[in-house]
């Protein structure tokens, strides 16, 4: 499979990454978020979510045993300190090309080492006229991995939702974006904090927001 990454916006000599991924389709990725189940860590069911875990084999993509994943309180001071357990990706979505070509940008751009652990998180975080939805409920943070990868999939109805990078907490953010289809943002967990605003929509209907997040290591006991 050729590996191509397009549109490539670099800082900080790979601290964090923006790019726009034109190789990769948004086609069959769409019925797999229709059907994710509500994240039962989060009290306001506007979050759902599943998770998998990944090696990348010479070109193959192998799914590891299912596990927990587990965040300290320094990390996550929402749900830190809780064995939280999602369920799995769909198999169907896993044999999609297109997902393979997701997680292989990862790796390429982070220059992951052979077979290198990799968490994925599909997120649909909804919104209705009522109330907002809160990709990152848990405030500016780092996630206590090395990688992070944010894989934009889709964005329906909503206003907000930007992505902002920060070198300390109390510091304005150094990137600040609003992620569409086909962006795919790297950051350097080590060095940066992050976090996404919340959504609303924009008409009187609900609205969503869907992303895969990637990590390596994966953080899944």
């Amino acid at each position: 499979m050729q590996r191509v990454l397009d549109s490539i916006h670099l800082d900080y000599a790979f601290m964090f990454t923006y790019k726009k991924v034109n190789s990769i389709s948004m086609e069959g990725f769409e019925e797999f978020f229709s059907a994710l189940p509500v994240d039962p860590y989060i009290k306001a069911k506007y979050r759902y979510r599943r998770l998998s875990r990944f090696i990348i084999s010479g070109e193959e993509l192998i799914k590891q045993p299912h596990g927990y994943l587990y965040q300290s309180k320094n990390y996550n001071p929402l749900v830190g300190g809780i064995k939280r357990e999602f369920a799995e990706l769909d198999d169907g979505l896993i044999v999609l090309d297109n997902f393979k070509k997701m997680i292989l940008a990862f790796c390429d751009s982070c220059k992951l080492h052979p077979e290198a652990d990799i968490g994925v998180h599909q997120i649909r975080t909804i919104c209705s006229p009522n109330n907002s939805g809160n990709p990152a409920p848990e405030g500016i943070h780092r996630d206590g991995t090395d990688f992070i990868g944010i894989f934009a999939v889709d964005r329906h109805n909503i206003q907000g939702g930007a992505t902002h990078l920060y070198t300390a907490k109390k510091e304005k953010p150094v990137f600040s974006k609003i992620l569409h289809s086909g962006d795919l943002l790297l950051v350097n967990d080590h060095e940066f904090f992050h976090f996404t605003t919340p959504i609303k929509p924009v008409t009187e209907k609900a609205g969503y927001r869907d992303v895969f997040v990637l990590t390596s290591p994966s953080l899944i006991n």
